[in-house]
């Protein structure tokens, strides 16, 4: 038996469009349920944000997205969660942080770090902090 953990974003209106983003830098497939397709309707000017979304990439990666409803609170808070993006390549995780950048902001330029081979991190341009590596096996001493 086995179990995954998806990070589920929460967006108020941007969640089709941010969907979009990651499926064009990570391949996949995209699928994306408007609160219209699931007849749940409670503002018409919402009918069609995202009340599930998802990309799926044969990578395994894996992201989920939502719009939060308008009668609902939403903030985005500040470093409330980070998405953590580790690959086996430099050539990999290079590409993945090349498609992320575009309208980003660095927070810590893509370099070798002590712990990883490459280790970045960067906010996004829908506010989404990335934290990028090269996994690497652990060396205590």
């Amino acid at each position: 038996m086995s179990v995954n953990a998806v990070t589920h974003l929460n967006f108020r209106g941007d969640a089709r469009t941010a969907l979009t983003f990651y499926q064009s830098v990570f391949g996949g497939d995209v699928a994306m349920v408007t609160y219209k397709d699931a007849g749940n309707v409670q503002d018409p000017s919402a009918a069609d944000q995202v009340m599930w979304g998802q990309v799926a990439a044969g990578s395994g990666f894996r992201v989920m997205a939502y719009d939060v409803p308008s009668h609902m609170p939403w903030n985005q808070g500040e470093n409330a969660f980070f998405v953590s993006l580790r690959g086996e390549t430099t050539e990999e995780v290079t590409a993945y942080w090349e498609g992320l950048s575009d309208g980003a902001t660095v927070l810590q330029p893509l370099g070798p770090a002590q712990w990883a081979p490459l280790y970045g991190m960067l906010k996004d341009r829908f506010g989404v902090t990335w934290v990028v590596d090269v996994v690497s096996e652990y060396n205590a001493s």
